[in-house]
């Protein structure tokens, strides 16, 4: 039995390079890309250079590119870009029609109906004429936006949703399920399309334009229902909800502790941000709040109990791509070797924002991720059937 146990943990631990110093492909944990994505939307907030905002793009688009897999939620970034591109053009068209004014200086571009305004609503103008500075600045406004989204889209596409609520607390487990549902309804909806679209390939008629759109809509919903409906018996049959073992005592005790906890960390944030705050409002504040909601997440994670079937590891991979994330936050927060007014170029007067370096480095850098990550496993083939 013995024997037994050290052969598994062998094969699951597993060599990490094949033949030649090849690395043997494998799928990275979950929670390493989620640090990568979420440190990198850190980065992205605090720059609006348009350059290094393009090179995040770029980046993503890279490391999708190189370690998604073949699951049907991994298809999904391109539909990411596309709500980006929305995104940037909602921006532009708000401040093309709440216009501004527009400065002797300005390049003049077009000029849009002017609607008056009471005197009461003073400030904002309704239509008027519209710069190029205008449109430029609200543009790139909107695309730090939109590389927050492609951020946690490619987090949703690189990692399995499901694979990720193994490593979150007990506590927080049916939490998790929630989240993990919620998360995986674009992944799944972007798989409905696909399908249907394949299947409406094969049927005669309107493939294109708004007549085909009827004919997507309407399966991709009832498809939508009937697979909720599914998950909703599934979790239903695993008692999805139930109390459990914990008595009343216990689940208040836990509630109380993490309402606290939650209140500690807002006030140490609030006291982090304010320089005029009191000291205690600052880092203890923060600390006693993080005690207290790990307190009520170990006591309330005494009532679940689970246990998990091959866990993920967590070996040098997944420090080297996390940590290439979180470096490129620090890089970006912390102004060394560089001047801060690089990252919020201004274009009034209308000039080329700069290329600094030391920013471009720490995004290149979150860029290894994609080669410092494993390799994905390959789809598995069918052998064919002889001819004879």
């Amino acid at each position: 039995m013995a024997q037994t146990s050290l052969d598994t943990a062998a094969v699951q631990a597993g060599p990490r390079t094949g033949p030649g110093g090849r690395r043997l492909p494998r799928t990275l944990h979950p929670l390493a890309w989620w640090i990568w994505a979420l440190a990198l939307a850190t980065a992205v907030s605090r720059t609006a250079n348009p350059l290094l905002l393009f090179l995040v793009l770029a980046v993503l688009g890279y490391v999708v590119t190189a370690r998604r897999t073949t699951a049907p939620w991994a298809r999904g970034f391109k539909y990411y870009l596309y709500l980006a591109l929305t995104v940037v053009a909602i921006r532009v068209v708000f401040r093309a029609v709440f216009a501004t004014g527009i400065t002797p200086h300005d390049h003049f571009l077009f000029a849009l109906p002017h609607i008056p305004t009471p005197d009461w609503y003073a400030g904002i103008q309704l239509g008027g004429p519209v710069s190029l500075e205008a449109v430029l600045s609200s543009a790139t406004d909107g695309l730090r936006l939109a590389c927050m989204m492609c951020c946690i889209g490619a987090a949703n596409t690189l990692a399995n949703p499901k694979r990720a609520l193994r490593v979150l607390p007990g506590a927080l487990h049916e939490l998790g399920v929630a989240v993990t549902v919620a998360i995986s309804v674009a992944p799944q909806l972007v798989q409905s399309v696909q399908r249907v679209s394949r299947a409406k390939k094969l049927r005669a008629g309107h493939t294109r334009g708004l007549r085909a759109l009827r004919g997507i809509v309407v399966p991709v919903l009832e498809d939508a229902l009937e697979r909720s409906l599914r998950l909703a018996a599934a979790m239903d049959s695993r008692g999805y909800g139930r109390a459990g073992t914990a008595t009343r005592r216990s689940r208040r005790i836990t509630g109380a502790l993490m309402l606290l906890g939650m209140c500690g960390l807002c006030a140490g944030a609030y006291g982090l941000l304010d320089a005029t705050a009191p000291a205690f409002l600052g880092l203890p504040a923060m600390v006693v709040g993080a005690a207290l909601c790990v307190a009520g997440l170990r006591i309330g994670g005494r009532r679940v109990t689970r246990t998990t079937y091959r866990p993920d590891p967590w070996l040098l991979p997944e420090w080297t791509v996390a940590v290439s994330g979180l470096l490129s936050a620090v890089l970006l927060f912390t102004n060394l070797g560089y001047d801060a007014a690089q990252l919020n170029p201004t274009f009034y007067p209308l000039t080329w924002p700069d290329l600094p370096l030391v920013p471009t480095a720490a995004i290149l850098l979150a860029g290894t991720a994609g080669f410092l990550a494993p390799p994905p496993r390959a789809p598995r083939t069918e052998p064919k059937a002889a001819v004879a």
